[in-house]
């Protein structure tokens, strides 16, 4: 998509009802990505006309998460900008201004229907298997008696009111134009009684006065296109280019939802995925590098994406390859430079001598950071949880060979005068070879009595980093526990 003359704007517009959505960033790194493309602008503006689930709480934990993503914007709530308010609770006044101007235009009409009229005929037309939708009731009113009453204080709302007869064309940029029968179409309300828009009307009238040019959304709002398409054509307005990204799936097709996968992005960053690669990650819901590659910075992504190129098959949001993709960032990391994200993400005191020394040992099995403690909790454990049947592990040894095996493996760590990992290596294989056992077996009882697990970073290094006096003590333990 080229950006025209101008560069473009785009914007996100989330709700702060709830912790921060994923969709919400995968949403925003799209529009972030054109923007910084082309040298536009990326606008965050906050949808909280929900008055009874929007709180700054939520408002805040949006901007927390983006920001932890590397997404900046541009203008916002919190940063100002040129078309100030950007909280449409602050926007009512011009909401309730273009409203008017809908209704004088006979582009709207005032709607007085109660609340139970509207549940009645809903169950009329469920009962008659019909579509639901408003039947026009108030449509007919002429404008002095509608206004009338309005100022009389009667509650009311404003409706679209959808031509009769004819259709509307859907553009979009990554699809064929469709065409939706006005019949098809309801007559939605824009304001509500309360004086608060609908998405509707603050969707369209926000775009507009804040000069959006390209508006990149998820594609579950195609169905309110139409409706957006003739608000801009009863204001008189020139449309936005339309792109709807293809929705995030669960693997067995459906939307993604917190019932099959997490969706905030909280979890994401308490579970100790990295930004990057999450950023990455969200990149492949629609898009690819032409060479294929998967693992991919945002530095290139920014550069390479256009949205043309977006995929619109629906991607499925996969937790086993977004770990494999978070494996491999964490790979990439220098030693030095993990430890200082583990050191900032746990917020403990890791002792950062023996850290630098484990980082080198556990990098290739870490997929987050926060399965550090899973990995590598026995470093740093005062007291070690052991359980006898463990030791069945050793499988070519009873278990008085095993009790046998750890005892000689402590008489060579308790002679050494430090643990050398080549020479301990090496003896603890010449005393493997000369009693008959497999080296593996051996190993095997080491590791579980010195880190209370079967699989753990590379043995002798680990020993090397526990030091001498640890591993004494966590042999002779395991050696009462096989006593008793």
């Amino acid at each position: 998509m080229t950006a025209g003359r101008m560069p473009p704007r785009v914007r996100i517009a989330p709700s702060p009802t709830g912790d921060p959505h994923v969709g919400t960033a995968y949403v925003a790194l799209f529009n972030y990505a054109f923007a910084r493309r082309h040298g536009g602008s990326f606008v965050l503006r906050i949808e909280d006309t929900d008055r009874a689930r929007s709180t700054r709480a939520s408002e805040e934990a949006i901007y927390q998460a983006l920001r932890w993503l590397g997404l900046e914007w541009d203008e916002g709530p919190d940063v100002g900008g040129p078309h100030a308010p950007y909280r449409q609770s602050e926007r009512s006044a011009i909401y309730a201004r273009h409203a008017a101007e809908l209704l004088r235009k006979g582009a709207a009409y005032r709607c007085f229907c109660t609340a139970a009229r509207l549940a009645e005929l809903r169950e009329r037309q469920k009962r008659e298997k019909q579509n639901f939708g408003y039947d026009g009731l108030c449509r007919s009113l002429a404008g002095g008696e509608a206004e009338q009453r309005a100022a009389q204080g009667e509650p009311c709302v404003v409706r679209l009111r959808v031509p009769e007869g004819g259709s509307t064309t859907v553009p979009d940029l990554l699809r064929k134009p469709v065409v939706i029968a006005h019949a098809e179409i309801d007559d939605q309300i824009l304001l509500k009684s309360d004086g608060h828009p609908t998405y509707h009307l603050a969707n369209v009238v926000d775009d507009h006065l804040m000069g959006i040019t390209h508006v990149l959304r998820a594609e579950e709002w195609i169905p309110s296109t139409p409706k957006h398409v003739l608000l801009y054509q009863a204001f008189g307005w020139e449309m936005p280019v339309f792109c709807h990204l293809p929705l995030l799936r669960n693997k067995d097709r459906s939307k993604i939802s917190k019932r099959k996968n997490p969706t905030s992005l909280d979890w994401y960053r308490d579970g100790g995925f990295l930004p990057e690669a999450l950023c990455n990650f969200l990149s492949l819901m629609g898009w690819n590098p032409k060479d294929g590659s998967e693992v991919f910075g945002l530095e290139r992504f920014l550069a390479e994406f256009e949205p043309e190129a977006i995929n619109t098959t629906s991607p499925v949001f996969d937790l086993d390859k977004l770990e494999w993709l978070n494996g491999e960032y964490i790979r990439a990391l220098a030693p030095a430079a993990l430890a200082a994200r583990l050191q900032a993400f746990l917020r403990r005191d890791l002792d950062a001598e023996r850290l630098a020394r484990i980082v080198p040992l556990i990098r290739e099995r870490l997929k987050t950071l926060a399965r550090f403690d899973e990995t590598a909790g026995f470093f740093y454990a005062a007291e070690l949880p052991l359980e006898r049947a463990l030791f069945q592990a050793a499988r070519g040894l009873s278990d008085a060979d095993r009790a046998t095996a750890l005892a000689v493996a402590l008489a060579l760590i308790e002679g050494a005068p430090a643990i050398e990992p080549q020479s301990l290596e090496a003896a603890l294989r010449d005393l493997a070879r000369a009693r008959g056992w497999s080296a593996g077996d051996l190993f095997m009882c080491l590791r579980i009595a010195l880190t209370g697990k079967t699989a753990t970073p590379p043995l002798i290094e680990s020993m090397a980093v526990l030091g001498r006096e640890t591993c004494s003590k966590r042999v002779r333990a395991a050696l009462e526990l096989l006593a008793r």
